[in-house]
């Protein structure tokens, strides 16, 4: 499972991608998770199964949709309480939820 995280840059998803690195880990899953800017999503989206955008850039959503859409990958906003708490658990199953 490949899953894209959009950012606008900061530090706390590289955090959230750790976690959710050690839940996958925990659960035996094997995922390649990294998170990008907005701005280089173009560039990646073609490698994810996922793509998940962090709140702060949730007013991407749209666009990135219509990005997803063309290559049938699913696109969401994370929660903000999960990105926020950096629950990798919970941000893994809402990942993977999408996938089915």
């Amino acid at each position: 499972m490949n899953i894209l995280l959009c950012c606008a840059a900061g530090m706390s998803t590289s955090l959230l991608v750790q976690r959710m690195e050690q839940a996958a880990q925990e659960k035996g899953i094997v995922a390649r998770i990294w998170a990008v800017s907005a701005g280089e999503v173009k560039q990646h989206i073609g490698q994810a199964d996922v793509l998940l955008l962090g709140p702060q850039v949730r007013y991407k959503l749209a666009e990135m949709k219509k990005e997803g859409d063309a290559l049938g990958i699913p696109v969401d906003v994370i929660q903000a309480l999960d990105y926020g708490t950096l629950n990798g658990k919970n941000v893994l199953e809402f990942a993977m939820g999408l996938k089915k």
